[in-house]
Formats: structure tokens, sequence, C-alpha cells
């Protein structure tokens, strides 16, 4: 797991936060998320029942801190000058290395899914950039193609990770950039991060 090297510079909740992660881990190796408990998740790290509930509302909230984490990680290779193109492939090889995780949480599509998650923190991000680099809120037609870039980014990135698709992180971030609507890429391009 991602915080293995820096396990000194955590902080107690954080060590139990990837403890119980590390124990949602295991636990869909051999059942789906729909059907794995808090109960099985805390017998399988050692911890309790309130433990789990001091860090997480649910399940779904523990996945989505995980993929948080990950997307920090992204997002922060992003912010040093890096490109979309960059980013994106940086995403995917953490991705790509939690497989069975994120292969589970992609498949459950419900409330608290991490694919609403991942739209969310996506949309925010892109909007949050282009209104730094430029100064302004993106106006209503940008968000509009930032809002299905995202959808349609998601949906490929699931089909990915679960399989139905293959290829390198590196094919696959060349494909969504390629796939960028027009209007969007121009922006992207004229703000210097597209590739």
């Amino acid at each position: 797991m991602a915080e293995a090297g820096n396990e000194r510079n955590l902080t107690k909740g954080e060590k139990t936060k990837y403890r119980l992660a590390r124990a949602m881990k295991e636990c869909m190796k051999s059942t789906s998320v729909e059907n794995i408990t808090v109960k099985q998740i805390t017998e399988n790290c050692g911890l309790t029942r309130q433990t789990f509930y001091r860090n997480f509302l649910d399940k779904y909230d523990l996945i989505n801190w995980y993929f948080d984490k990950l997307l920090a990680k992204s997002f922060e290779h992003m912010g040093q000058g890096k490109t979309v193109y960059d980013a994106l492939v940086k995403k995917f090889i953490y991705i790509q290395e939690e497989q069975t995780f994120f292969a589970a949480a992609f498949r459950y599509d419900e409330q608290n899914s991490l694919r609403q998650h991942d739209f969310d923190l996506i949309l925010d991000f892109y909007e949050k950039l282009i209104c730094e680099k430029t100064g302004k809120v993106p106006d209503e037609n940008l968000r509009f193609l930032l809002e299905m870039y995202c959808h349609s980014s998601i949906y490929m990135t699931v089909r990915w990770v679960t399989g139905e698709l293959t290829c390198t992180p590196e094919g696959l971030a060349a494909t969504l950039v390629d796939g960028m609507p027009g209007k969007l890429a121009e922006v992207f391009a004229g703000l210097g991060i597209l590739n």
C-alpha cells in the first residue's frame, strides 16, 4: 500500500485508517463490496467497530478516503506544473498497483459510490485549476464540457480497471487526452496543461 514507506510520518489516526483500508482490501479479495460488513473489516485487522466508526461513516466512506489518498498524489503531480496526461498516467499507475481494491470498489455504483466520488473530485479539481490559471470560474458551457468529459473518463477508467479494456496506464491516459472535447482541449492547451 502507498503509505508503507512513510509509516513513521503518519499520525496514529492515519495509521488506523490505513490498517482498516488494508483489511477492506483483504475482504475484497473474496467478497463483493456490497456484502462486506464492518464486522468483517474490523475482525480482519483486530480493531473494534467503535474504532471503525470513529474514523469512517461506513465502508464506502473508507473506500472514498483511500481513493482520496490516491487522487491527492495524482493532483499533487499535476500541481507541480505537469500536464493532464502526466496526472492521468500517475493516477492510473496507482490504480493499477491497487487493482484488486479499485476493481471491486468501481463495480459498486449505488449510494456513496467511488464513481460519483471520483467524478466530484475530478470536476472540482479541473474547475479550480481553470479558475487559478484564468482568474475566472468556468462558464456554463465550459462546465458542461467538463462534466461530460469527467463522466466519460470515469466510465472508461472503470472499464479499464475491471479488465474490459486492456492497455497500459500511458495508453489509457493518451486516449483520454485525445478524446477530450475540442473546446475543452483548446482551453487546457491555452493554459499549457494539456500534454
